[in-house]
């Protein structure tokens, strides 16, 4: 008798389609150029009535089985919209710790994930956090915790992502069916709090969230509890319709990306 793994052996339950989650998590809201949402939404998404970015560092422990436990950081970031009156968020960048995670949310999902180093540090009321990747930090948070805000009422929130097969032969162009996907994450905060701080953007060719740009924070919050996250697919959508987005979910410095012309920019 002889062992091998590369097939799935039994197993002692049935996975689950959720995972459950306990996280300390900083979000925010901002508020970025109407001119920037409006290139950056693929269709069949519609922009909400205000230009704003949602924003979130989470450091998370994944309750995978009731034995194991696995922690990470992770840093998401996504343009508010709405598909068929449904509320949510496009994620355009999400980057954490570990390749299982990654993997999975990739490919499940059709999540834009990437591997990256995360650092989270709370100290009293003090709590800064980081995202690097190819040796770049390109995100920062700190600041320190504020008034409490009261025990948050449960809620759920929506983020759409999509998923699809690149071509094997013809750049830009994908294999199969494109999907617009739905993750639902629902939120049972034990804490929340005011968070006075900064978030900062640091150039990167890799991960340019600063062509994002903060006008205004909307919102900055400091939260911890369970969260549980699931998804599902909801249509198929035509190839073009996130055909020029996709190198947002690859490691692409040489994107020279486009101009766009800023009615701000004009007004000064």
């Amino acid at each position: 008798m002889t062992r091998l793994r590369y097939v799935q052996g039994p197993m002692p339950s049935a996975p689950s389609a959720s995972l459950n989650n306990t996280v300390r998590t900083v979000r925010a809201l901002y508020e970025t150029d109407p001119e920037i949402i409006h290139a950056m939404l693929p269709r069949p998404l519609v922009a909400a009535a205000k230009p704003e970015i949602f924003l979130q560092f989470a450091h998370v422990a994944m309750h995978v089985t009731p034995e194991t436990t696995v922690e990470i950081g992770a840093l998401t970031a996504a343009i508010m919209c709405s598909h068929e009156g449904v509320p949510g968020g496009y994620v355009f960048h999400m980057a954490m710790e570990g390749e299982s995670v990654v993997t999975s949310g990739r490919e499940r999902f059709g999540e834009p994930k990437k591997i990256a180093e995360t650092t989270f540090e709370k100290n009293g009321d003090h709590v800064r956090a980081t995202c690097s990747r190819h040796g770049i930090t390109y995100f920062e948070v700190e600041g320190r915790l504020g008034a409490d805000q009261g025990l948050p009422t449960p809620f759920e929130e929506y983020f759409y992502c999509y998923k699809g097969l690149p071509s094997i032969s013809t750049p830009g162009e994908f294999d199969g069916d494109v999907y617009l996907t739905r993750l639902n994450w629902k939120r049972n905060y034990n804490l929340r709090r005011d968070f006075e701080g900064e978030i900062r953007f640091h150039e990167s060719a890799w991960d340019p969230l600063v062509d994002v740009p903060i006008r205004r924070i909307v919102s900055l919050d400091y939260v911890e509890g369970a969260t549980n996250t699931s998804g599902q697919l909801l249509c198929t959508v035509p190839h073009d319709y996130i055909a020029p987005f996709w190198v947002q979910r690859n490691d692409v410095p040489s994107n020279p990306g486009i101009e766009i012309e800023l009615a701000s920019a004009k007004a000064a």
